[in-house]
């Protein structure tokens, strides 16, 4: 519809608007227009962003962790074994 404006049209579409706002309001709205366009942008990003950390949480959580192991001295394999977390959680209170 858009497309199949003449140019005299959108002069006459112009000038309307300039007489319904007045020539004084045209500049405050094209600014809140603009502010409303940076803030719909920044939300739809910050949208999209929170959409691709939900998904990398979720594919982390799904994966299997790795077991940790506690590392003693090089050399000294007979002493490194694999620890659970309520173990790294006794350690951490004494």
């Amino acid at each position: 519809m858009l497309g199949n404006l003449k140019p005299l049209e959108i002069v006459l579409i112009l000038v309307v608007v300039a007489l319904l706002f007045g020539s004084k309001k045209l500049p405050d709205v094209a600014r809140s227009l603009g502010k409303s366009a940076r803030i719909l942008k920044s939300e739809a990003k910050a949208m999209k962003n929170d959409g691709a950390a939900d998904r990398t949480a979720e594919s982390a959580a799904q994966e299997p962790a790795a077991p940790r192991t506690i590392q003693s001295a090089p050399g000294d394999t007979a002493s490194a074994r694999p620890v659970s977390e309520d173990a790294d959680r006794t350690t951490a209170k004494s």
